[in-house]
């Protein structure tokens, strides 16, 4: 059976390094640690990876309800901790009493500083506070180097998981049917407004799967998705449950406003 007519083309090279990643712990029987994952790269890691006699997994992204994770890979017989995830959590601060910093400006600097997206986890911005989670084997390099957010003069202050910004993601589960899995079809379903808008939204990027930019209508959403869309919030695709007798496809979906 090809294993990649279950996947996006642009998702086999990750599928690739999954399935590397479970034959080092099969053949080693020694644990393997990834970068950060998003919603999607979560799923395929789940599906690949399954009920492997051999091999188990965990995910964890700094709390509970991290959206971003570390994936750690183990021999079946293995356990893992917290600390085995090597997570790092850090608090901006800044001159909060005359610049506020915003979500955007934040996964910016971080980029600017040459390493990638997956060394990051989740940004959490609450009121006047900005925190990040970033992988261990960075943290030292990132504390040197950033140095500003904007135009905000920043340190940065190393802080324990357990002191991590708490907010809920408040998602709403719903049940919806849509045509066809196209993305414009899926927003017009979720946020109830008509294709031709949705399609607008997409040409004028403003849509985004997993934080990246698609601009382009017909690209095909999948399970484990995150969607946002400029002004209509968030949503992710908890599980898709197949085609109703109209031939329509019907799926869960949690809704962030």
């Amino acid at each position: 059976m090809n294993i990649y007519q279950h996947f996006r083309p642009e998702e086999r090279e990750y599928i690739d390094r999954v399935l590397q990643w479970k034959e080092y712990v099969e053949q080693t029987y020694s644990p393997k640690l990834t970068d950060f994952l998003d919603p999607r790269e979560q799923h395929i890691l789940k599906v690949l990876i399954g009920s492997s006699a051999d091999v188990k997994w965990e995910l964890y992204g700094g709390q509970p309800d991290s959206e971003r994770k570390r994936a750690l890979l183990l021999p079946d017989y293995g356990e893992a901790k917290e600390e085995d995830f090597q997570i790092g959590l850090y608090e901006i601060e800044y001159p909060s009493k005359f610049l506020k910093i915003e979500h955007p400006q934040v996964l910016g600097s971080l980029m600017s500083l040459g390493l990638t997206r997956s060394k990051f986890g989740d940004i959490l911005i609450k009121d006047n506070r900005a925190q990040f989670f970033v992988a261990h084997e960075v943290t030292d390099y990132v504390h040197i180097q950033l140095e500003s957010i904007g135009r905000a003069k920043v340190s940065l202050k190393e802080l324990p998981l357990k002191d991590a910004i708490s907010f809920a993601h408040a998602w709403t589960e719903q049940s919806i049917t849509v045509t066809s899995l196209r993305l414009d079809t899926v927003i017009s379903g979720i946020h109830n407004i008509s294709r031709q808008k949705s399609q607008l939204l997409i040409q004028q990027s403003l849509a985004k799967i997993n934080w990246t930019t698609i601009e382009n209508p017909s690209f095909d959403c999948a399970e484990g998705d995150l969607l946002s869309v400029r002004g209509y919030g968030r949503a992710k695709i908890l599980s898709i449950e197949g085609k109703t007798k109209k031939d329509k496809w019907r799926m869960m979906v949690g809704v962030q406003k």
